[in-house]
């Protein structure tokens, strides 16, 4: 970070504003680091309203994000727009020099999460991925017990009413999503299972149920994954479902660790002995950062953000092989390079 950057507030621009760039937006526009100088959106009416309540003037709102780049009045970029937009403009914010938050996924494509892995791991501004449960108190305690060792079989789900949710967005535009409920509430629940273990995907089977008849946007998708240290482990996705509900179930040799929770509160964590007995850890969720605080501090101190562009890697790459082995009824190698 400059020293002109470490002695004033931030200077973020954000690309899309949506529910991302309203609300990580709107927590970097609260913060006392950050200063939100400049929104871009194709919405005259959504950026005004939003200009309004950030305090960006109008000489401050663009409707074309490569302009506001190039007038250089900013030093990080938070880009909230659909998924296959994310690798464009986030390669285009590194090149110009700016520190990014990019919502998840980070690219739908396995080339270009490639890419922007290399890009991210040679460049000195931090690429920050918003895989926020890198930051929640549950995982984060799940993930101490595996530092060590590994689990050795797993379960995963999550249901949520995705399909209504998204009727009338671009969620169900597979040019913009690049897929369906596995991309987008799939994604994160992929990204927790793999942050928290630390497991790397072998191969993967996988059947899926379309809701549109090109067979693109996924409403249901039913994954088995072999993973490199001879683990397996299922995923479930139901983007047609009354709630969310979710739950993660990781077990080893000593018992297990659950993963819990409903709609979007806060996620409880269980371990399990070997006798079946239960034992609660004490989750305090007020020590959790959001998402701003997070980024913010990465780029202040030089340290790797929570969530990086190789954790986002390993999520397409997953979700990608899914894809064609639900297409093709084969099974499908998993692979981070090229």
């Amino acid at each position: 970070m400059r020293d002109d950057q470490a002695s004033s507030p931030l200077r973020i621009g954000i690309v899309g504003l949506g529910y991302i760039g309203t609300t990580v937006g709107g927590q970097l526009h609260r913060h006392p680091d950050a200063t939100v100088r400049a929104l871009c959106d194709l919405d005259t009416d959504r950026l005004a309203e939003t200009g309004t309540e950030f305090g960006v003037p109008s000489d401050g709102r663009y409707t074309d994000y490569a302009t506001m780049l190039e007038d250089g009045a900013i030093d990080a970029v938070l880009v909230g727009t659909p998924h296959t937009l994310h690798y464009e403009q986030v390669v285009a914010a590194l090149e110009h020099g700016y520190h990014v938050y990019c919502d998840k996924p980070l690219a739908t494509d396995l080339e270009h999460a490639r890419d922007l892995t290399e890009r991210a791991e040679r460049s000195e501004q931090t690429l920050m991925v918003g895989y926020q449960r890198h930051l929640q108190t549950a995982f984060r305690t799940a993930r101490e017990r595996f530092l060590d060792s590994s689990p050795n079989w797993l379960t995963a789900s999550i249901t949520q009413d995705w399909i209504d949710d998204s009727t009338g967005t671009w969620r169900l535009d597979p040019d913009l999503s690049g897929g369906g409920f596995l991309y987008d509430t799939g994604s994160h629940v992929l990204d927790g299972v793999l942050w928290t273990t630390g497991l790397e995907p072998e191969s993967v089977a996988a059947s899926m149920e379309f809701h549109d008849e090109a067979g693109r946007i996924d409403e249901r998708a039913h994954l088995d994954v072999r993973f490199e240290n001879g683990a397996t482990g299922t995923f479930s996705f139901n983007g047609d479902a009354p709630s969310v509900r979710e739950h993660i179930h990781l077990w080893d040799d000593e018992g297990a660790v659950y993963l819990e929770g409903r709609q979007w509160g806060s996620r409880t964590v269980t371990e399990i002995d070997s006798d079946a007995g239960e034992y609660d850890p004490y989750i305090d969720v007020r020590t959790e950062r959001n998402r701003a605080d997070a980024f913010l501090e990465s780029v202040r101190t030089g340290e790797e953000p929570p969530a990086t562009a190789r954790d986002a890697l390993r999520v397409t790459a997953l979700t990608e092989a899914a894809y064609e082995a639900a297409r093709t009824g084969d099974r499908v190698s998993v692979s981070l390079e090229n």
